[in-house]
């Protein structure tokens, strides 16, 4: 989603390299640069206007550090300066101790509002907090049918009195059920509406008076930039919300909206919707989305994203294997299975430092890659998963390998080529040895190196990462609580 923004800041760093120093006379182009690289983001003109006048003064009065370069320093401020601009630190959903907590959910027509409710529960779900749908849209057709079809695939029940009911009476009713039976968070989706809308605007608002919500969330389409900052400004002033979803963050969108809706509405961004998928919403960090917009990654995302998916004692057993050189086809299938669950190839691709350097070319060509591995894995004996040796000194098993899954014998012998090389290398690199990294791997065409080669590359100005490169600590698995059906 950033990636033109991030290119457009790349170009005003490289005004700065080659200078001694940050001054008055060289930071004016790079200033230039970086207006230039906001506007066609779609920011809003005064939040440009402001957060480059705050780059200018910081950035000339800071301090030359000994051995850090003018660009690095001016990363460093636009990093601080980005941070501050949208909302400084995360916004936790609000949990009331003791009581159910109510959250009404808003928003204009089309912006995947009934969607972000089902993908909020399940995120409560797993942090262990027991939740309620309540469906109140009674306008729009099969609306409560998606609701409750939703409900059921995340194991979360939905509470609805049908679409002749009175959208209020089914919030009251639907909030009374949660409190009597002790759950945890109720979240009520509401109908999607127009601003302009007097009669859906005053139903919402009666729906709020009469729930007395302790989150009011705006669900935002980040499609419409700007626009979605004066969007959220206008519902807070007509029903005060509390924050903010911002919803389809992994398409072309260029990235205005979280950079303007803080600054103008006042409210927080608590949430980001980068999917289609029910799991695909991520609490809104300031500080990482920082990062990715100035191409450093975001390792903890992709951190959080693992640990969801990845058990601790399958790891410590893969660790294991692969310090012993016996990981083997079986366990690399898991991993790219594994991988697949995470998310996209390009997105978890881009939150890798470095990473944000590779063209949607070579994306697509390792997403390839991965394909064709799996399916000639699929098509060889579990007895030659797990001895890959078996392969190196049998044509005839490479050939019906080839055969079964549509692809040449040279593949499958390439494939099991690198596959020895990389078990080899990452012996080495477990026990503390770091091997140069041979080019044109599984995941990379040849001659421009693979993925691997790409992520031990720092990206530009990673030295002036403020803080230094991230570190996350390891966690359990979530448990999966069980849910409720359809009341």
């Amino acid at each position: 989603m950033f990636d033109a923004l991030s290119d457009r800041l790349e170009s005003a760093w490289k005004k700065l390299r080659g200078q001694d120093k940050i001054s008055s006379s060289n930071i004016q182009d790079a200033l230039r640069e970086v207006r230039r690289a906001l506007l066609e983001a779609d920011v809003n003109l005064q939040v440009v206007k402001d957060f480059i006048s705050q780059v200018e003064a910081k950035a000339q009065g800071i301090e030359v550090i000994s051995g850090v370069r003018p660009d690095q320093q001016f990363i460093k401020v636009v990093y601080d300066e980005l941070v501050q601009v949208m909302g400084e630190e995360n916004v936790p959903l609000a949990e009331v101790p003791g009581k159910t907590t109510i959250v009404l959910m808003a928003g204009l027509q089309g912006t995947g509002k009934t969607t972000a409710t089902a993908k909020l529960a399940l995120h409560l779900r797993k942090l262990e907090r027991s939740c309620l749908l309540v469906a109140t849209d009674i306008y729009r057709p099969a609306a409560i049918d998606q609701l409750i079809t939703l409900g059921k695939q995340i194991d979360v029940p939905v509470f609805e009195l049908g679409s002749d009911a009175n959208p209020v009476e089914i919030a009251r009713q639907g909030v009374a059920r949660a409190q009597a039976e002790g759950i945890n968070t109720v979240i009520i989706d509401t109908a999607g509406r127009l601003q302009i809308d007097a009669d859906m605007m005053a139903e919402l608002a009666r729906i709020k008076e009469t729930v007395q919500p302790d989150e009011t969330l705006l669900v935002v389409d980040s499609m419409t930039g700007q626009e979605a900052a004066n969007l959220t400004r206008t519902f807070h002033e007509q029903i005060g919300i509390t924050g903010a979803i911002l919803t389809k963050m992994d398409g072309d969108s260029r990235g205005g909206a979280a950079l303007s809706v803080r600054q103008i509405s006042g409210a927080p961004i608590k949430f980001i919707g980068v999917g289609e998928k029910v799991e695909a919403l991520q609490p809104f960090y300031p500080d990482r989305m920082a990062s990715r917009i100035l191409g450093m990654g975001d390792v903890l995302t992709l951190v959080e994203k693992a640990q969801e998916e990845l058990d601790i004692a399958d790891a410590e057993k893969m660790q294991e294997k692969i310090l012993a050189a016996k990981f083997d086809f079986t366990d690399f299938l898991k991993q790219m299975r594994l991988l697949k669950n995470m998310g996209s190839f390009a997105g978890l691709m881009k939150m890798i430092p470095g990473m944000n350097k590779l063209t949607e070319d070579q994306l697509k060509e390792g997403e390839t890659k991965l394909k064709q591995c799996e399916a000639m894995i699929s098509s060889m004996t579990l007895q030659e998963r797990k001895n890959p040796d078996l392969l190196s000194s049998s044509p005839s098993r490479r050939r019906r390998i080839a055969s079964g899954s549509g692809y040449k014998e040279a593949d499958v012998t390439k494939l099991v080529a690198d596959f020895q090389k990389m078990r080899s290398m990452m012996q080495q690199m477990g026990q503390g040895n770091f091997p140069g990294m041979p080019g044109g791997g599984m995941f990379g065409g040849g001659g421009r190196g693979n993925a691997l080669e790409a992520g031990n590359r720092p990206a530009p100005g990673w030295r002036g990462y403020p803080g230094g490169a991230p570190v996350a600590k390891k966690k359990k698995k979530e448990k999966k609580k069980k849910g409720f059906g359809t009341l």
